[in-house]
């Protein structure tokens, strides 16, 4: 068997790996001429199921929890199992009751608690909540890392490519927005990097507000990823001056160093998504989609991908969920 997978994000290089690991000759082609670019490279990288269930049905955070342990195996070493912090300043001390009320799988916090946390935010809020199960990766290196092993393992990756002569016995489009049926809309997430050395953080931390929550996620090298914005637009362009402004606010108010920090990118990245917010995975013959991943597509690729495999290999129950998905 032949499997052609058009579309090298999150969507398509986990879906890749999944059948290579099961035996299955894939190809993979991308328009782009690298992997670097995508709505998946402009992600947070956080493995976060139980604080997504605040805003997410409850089938986010069924099929995120197996996400940290799918990384880590297909990519040992790339995934800090260190959990999620929530936070919020007093005056907003009623958001955190109320992502209290619509989460689970956490623990609250103290002021002394947090500063033993996270030494940096010693004194700084005075109540918290800490989702110790949670992880994080770095998207970026994560991308790299598993298209490389790809590559070793025998898949096919082809950059730059729009008319391909594989033949294969399966198609899969995993090309998330340019994917232009419509009953896809685009979902705008702008972000910022910035870079200090006066703070150090362990994991990611989420500041909520009531208009524009936000999270800081710590990376290598003096970094942090500063996100990101839902605006429901699927242009792509510059990072607007409102949502820069707005994502530095929230940075120097977790932590008045950002405010002296280098604004090293800016970026946008504009994510597919159904009516209900949920992956789906299509099939139409020979033919197979995966797409509508919104904000979640590191922590539900790889519960799309597996789905996927099971149904190019036969396996009846994943029909079966793929008509769930349209009901």
């Amino acid at each position: 068997m032949k499997v052609l997978i058009r579309g090298a994000g999150v969507a398509g290089l986990t879906l890749a790996h999944e059948l290579a690991t099961r035996g299955i000759d894939v190809t993979v082609v991308e328009k782009r001429m690298e992997i670097a670019g995508n709505a998946s490279w402009q992600a947070g990288g956080m493995l976060a199921p139980w604080c997504e269930r605040e805003s997410a049905e409850e089938a986010v955070l069924t099929l995120g929890r197996g996400a940290a342990d799918w990384w880590d195996a297909a990519l040992p070493g790339h995934v800090s199992r260190s959990g999620t912090l929530v936070v919020a300043p007093a005056r907003d001390a009623g958001e955190l009751d109320r992502f209290g009320r619509r989460t689970s799988g956490f623990g609250p916090l103290d002021a002394d608690e947090i500063a033993a946390l996270e030494p940096a935010l010693a004194g700084r809020f005075g109540r918290g909540l800490f989702f110790g199960e949670e992880a994080h990766l770095d998207p970026r290196k994560a991308l790299l890392a598993l298209s490389d092993k790809l590559l070793g393992i025998g898949v096919g990756l082809e950059f730059g490519s729009r008319v391909v002569s594989v033949v294969a016995n399966i198609e899969v489009d995993c090309t998330g927005i340019a994917d232009k049926r419509p009953e896809l809309r685009g979902v705008r997430g702008e972000m910022l990097v910035l870079r200090t050395s006066e703070i150090s953080l362990a994991r990611p931390v989420r500041l909520l507000h009531p208009r524009i929550p936000v999270y800081v996620v710590p990376r290598a090298e003096n970094l942090f990823m500063v996100g990101a914005t839902m605006i429901e637009c699927d242009a792509a362009g510059p990072v607007t001056v409102r949502s820069a402004m707005e994502l530095l606010s929230a940075a120097y108010t977790l932590h008045p160093a950002f405010g002296e920090a280098e604004l090293v990118e800016t970026g946008v990245g504009v994510r597919p998504a159904f009516a209900d917010n949920l992956p789906r995975v299509e099939c139409d013959g020979k033919h197979l989609r995966i797409n509508g991943l919104y904000r979640h597509g590191f922590l539900l690729a790889p519960a799309m991908a597996r789905r996927a495999a099971d149904m190019i290999l036969g396996n009846p129950a994943a029909k079966e969920f793929a008509l769930e998905a349209h009901r």
